[in-house]
């Protein structure tokens, strides 16, 4: 028992010598269960941007920080910087992108070199009303140029504003005529000088901050700004009318720089997002709060202020109207498409008639065949514009609406069920994926919508097995195509391989060519297919070398097919290339612009601006250059979707005033029976039949080469 309390002795003295070690280190070394906030715990966050302290943009800057630092419970402490004390606009960018700053909040018109969509709120008198250009800003337009800053490294947010801009001059602007001849001061971009030349008056480039002198000299006689710059930099002082005209947008984008935004927890990321977007009506608000006390600030000062008439308003944006079409490409096809269709669901067509008729188009104008989306629209809008001004089809005008379905077979599906859904619907234009259409083909055959098909060649999607067959082509039809190809490679080689996409599209065409081949007893083509979205061909270009092919055939889309070609150049094996027109709807040249000059490719065509045009064709190609400020036909970018859909529409308008009616059933029975037609391609003699809904033959088809220039140009027959 001794012994016993002894030890126990001891224990207890080791026990109390441990807890007066751990006493002497302090309490934070204590186990414990609450986790205190230490400074160390504390998140800092470095938010910069241009505008003074005294703005609406600063005060929208601290409600957000304080109501961020209020829903993390003080651990989310924003810093805010104004006035350019980080460094101008593109200083702050280009710190948010390397992780030096965490917010900024920066004018659009400073982003637009980097994401030139961003220049979307520049169009001039493109939104009917202010509360417009918010819904496109906080729907999905806006979400798809916020996308586009991820590109350079931010998380664009939401977008805040300067305000609207209007005109200031020496004289009342009041009219569109009011403009003639008159120097106005711009910011250096090309929507905003061609608004002014649209208008007749001459845009003069001027440093914002060099503006008020030019306007004390003369050099210019008015200038646009929003009226908060208009009082700031004392520009009211110097002209003696304000024309309020809200003709277009002042925006800031508020991003957060995607190194910092990562490595935020989950919860703090929502909170960033969520707050931004709810101080944003706030900020608007507070904006046009202050407007009322700059317009009396203005009107003080002696300056004449004029409100532009509603009439007047539908001048000047019918004077604007070829602006979004003009700089489409570069603001985003899939942006203005979609803001179209916003405002033609709201205020009908050309915003004033309700009675039309619609062509509906659904096509990929976003991923990798944008380009040719892009030329498919604008065949078929330039046809339109055509048949309006000579007074439309039924004493109707025409509209085209623009459904983008991303190369997604279920989006397609959508999108037709969409548009068969309006009653002023008359027909659907496809695009360039056999797969989609394919996917789409009981759907529309169940919904009995004429679908017309500018560019697609997948030979099932014409001859479908339908006897109530609603889908015409004004393409090539790949039972031609394939055998055309493979006919013009084996005149010049004899062991081709034959490299496919892993589609609808891709698949008929190797079957078809295997059957050409076997019948002209070509027996060792080797044949490879590959998936869509591949990013390695190497092990497939391998197998080609081995294979001891003296040439390829190649099925594929623009992003695949540079990757083979990459593949190719890499093994310095530069076998001849004969390619099927899939390469041409996207920005395949550009991409491979270098590498194509080693690399002997000819592609498969059936329509060219450089080729013997008649007179239709040349009436198209000097209107595609006047309504795109294009010098050369070189620069138009997939000239097949172009002319197709051109003659699609005009095929199209037939077929309408035939049936006299927009009664889809009848409009189909009247294409099966239309009159000849010259078009642009050929003289359609006549285009379709009740058995025959294809247009195009082998005799319409040829070969092409690029040029230096990007053009293709077609390779003359010996």
């Amino acid at each position: 028992m001794k012994k016993i309390a002894t030890l126990f002795l001891i224990l207890l003295v080791t026990i109390l010598i441990v807890w007066a070690f751990y006493l002497s280190l302090g309490k934070d070394v204590m186990p414990s269960t609450v986790k205190k906030s230490t400074n160390n715990d504390l998140i800092h966050l470095k938010f910069g941007h241009n505008t003074p302290v005294d703005s609406a943009l600063h005060e929208a800057s601290v409600k957000f920080a304080n109501e961020v630092k209020r829903k993390t419970n003080g651990k989310v402490v924003i810093d805010i910087f104004p006035a350019q004390q980080l460094g101008n606009d593109h200083q702050m960018v280009e710190m948010a992108r390397d992780g030096e700053i965490d917010i900024i909040l920066t004018p659009t018109a400073k982003m637009s070199v980097a994401v030139p969509s961003i220049q979307y709120a520049d169009l001039p008198f493109y939104f009917p009303t202010r509360q417009d250009v918010y819904d496109m800003l906080d729907g999905e337009p806006g979400e798809m140029i916020l996308h586009k800053l991820k590109s350079i490294g931010l998380i664009g947010v939401s977008f805040w504003e300067n305000g609207f801009k209007h005109f200031t001059a020496n004289e009342p602007i009041l009219s569109v005529e009011d403009f003639k001849d008159k120097k106005i001061r711009v910011m250096k971009s090309r929507i905003i000088m061609e608004q002014f030349k649209s208008f007749g008056a001459e845009p003069v480039p001027i440093d914002f901050y060099s503006t008020k002198q030019a306007l004390h000299d003369k050099v210019v006689d008015g200038q646009e700004n929003p009226l908060v710059a208009i009082v700031s930099m004392g520009f009211h002082k110097e002209q003696s009318d304000l024309t309020l005209s809200e003709h277009a947008y002042l925006g800031y984008v508020l991003s957060f720089s995607e190194k910092t935004f990562n490595k935020l927890p989950q919860d703090i990321q929502m909170i960033l997002i969520d707050t931004a977007k709810e101080v944003t009506p706030w900020e608007r608000e507070e904006t046009q709060r202050r407007e009322a006390k700059l317009l009396d600030t203005i009107e003080q000062s002696g300056v004449r202020i004029h409100q532009i008439s509603a009439l007047e308003r539908q001048k000047f944006a019918a004077k604007t109207a070829h602006i979004p079409g003009q700089f489409e490409e570069i603001i985003g096809v899939d942006t203005i498409s979609k803001t179209q269709e916003l405002l033609y669901n709201k205020y009908g067509v050309n915003f004033k008639f309700d009675d039309h008729i619609l062509i509906g188009i659904d096509t990929d104008v976003s991923v990798d065949s944008k380009v040719a989306g892009l030329a498919i629209k604008r065949g078929a809008e330039l046809a339109v514009e055509e048949i309006n001004s000579k007074g439309g089809v039924l004493g109707k005008p025409l509209k085209v609406i623009v459904k983008d379905h991303r190369a997604i077979a279920s989006r397609g599906i959508q999108n037709v069920q969409e548009f068969a859904k309006n009653k002023h619907l008359a027909a659907i234009i496809g695009g360039v994926h056999g797969a989609v259409i394919s996917a789409e083909m009981d759907t529309i055959q169940e919904l009995k919508v004429p679908y017309l098909i500018p560019w697609a060649a997948t030979a099932g999607i014409v001859q479908n097995g339908y006897e109530d067959n609603y889908i015409f082509r004004v393409s090539a039809n790949d039972k031609l195509a394939s055998e055309y190809i493979v006919k013009y490679t084996t005149q010049k080689y004899s062991r081709p391989a034959i490299i496919v996409e892993n589609s609808v599209w891709g698949r008929s065409n190797l079957k078809l060519m295997k059957q050409y081949c076997k019948k002209h007893n070509i027996i060792d083509a080797i044949e490879i297919v590959f998936n869509r979205g591949q990013n390695s061909f190497d092990k497939e270009i391998t197998q080609v070398v081995n294979s001891q092919a003296d040439s390829v055939i190649m099925v594929a889309n623009p992003l695949e097919a540079s990757k083979i070609l990459q593949a190719l150049y890499v093994q310095k094996k530069t076998l001849p290339i004969v390619s099927h027109w899939g390469i041409t709807s996207g920005d395949f040249f550009q991409k491979n612009e270098d590498i194509l000059k080693e690399l002997n490719l000819s592609v498969f065509q059936t329509f060219s601006f450089d080729g013997k045009l008649n007179a239709k064709g040349k009436h198209l190609l000097d209107n595609y250059k006047n309504r795109y400020m294009v010098k050369k036909s070189a620069n138009i970018k997939a000239p097949i979707g172009v002319a197709q859909a051109y003659d699609i529409v005009y095929l199209l308008a037939l077929a309408i005033e035939k049936a006299g009616t927009t009664d889809k059933v009848k409009i189909k029975n009247a294409l099966e029976n239309l009159p000849n037609y010259q078009g642009v391609l050929k003289n359609y003699t006549p285009a379709f039949s009740k058995k025959r809904h294809d247009a195009l033959d082998g005799k319409d088809y040829y070969m092409a080469k690029y040029n230096q220039d990007g053009h293709l140009v077609p390779i003359k027959n010996k």
